[in-house]
């Protein structure tokens, strides 16, 4: 029988480290994105770059729970706690979506303890919309 080597560079032999500790990030940018079915909440650097992210459902909320302000208190709470432990202090935030979501979200980021320089409303406001259906017919 042959003898597999062992690839270079694979995870077994323990040379690759993990990029998410690696990275200091001072100053960061926290989306929060309320739907009314779910919450999603992504930290980025001030580039754009996706530091960490978390929603309702990845925090183990399922159907309409989801929509809930806990369900958004909690992913918010499970993305700052790993931010924090990449060395943020300041940051600024985007909320976007109707949903129940946006101020527990909002509530656990300032909770933390992260300077937040401000807080901007980037809900997407349609000037006229579509064009309404045509009406029915008789």
């Amino acid at each position: 029988m042959t003898k597999l080597l062992p690839r270079i560079g694979s995870r077994k032999n323990g040379r690759i480290s993990s990029r998410k500790n690696a990275r200091k990030i001072p100053k960061g940018v926290i989306h929060v994105q309320a739907s009314f079915n779910n919450t999603i909440v992504t930290v980025t650097d001030v580039r754009g770059r996706v530091i960490s992210w978390s929603s309702a459902g990845a925090c183990g909320f399922r159907g309409t729970r989801r929509g809930t302000p806990f369900a958004a208190q909690t992913a918010a709470g499970n993305v700052i706690r790993t931010v924090v432990d990449q060395g943020m202090q300041r940051a600024e935030v985007m909320i976007k979506g109707p949903g129940l979501g946006r101020d527990a979200a909002l509530r656990a980021i300032r909770r933390s303890g992260i300077l937040l320089s401000f807080v901007r409303d980037v809900t997407p406001m349609p000037h006229n919309g579509c064009r309404p259906p045509k009406k029915r017919r008789v």
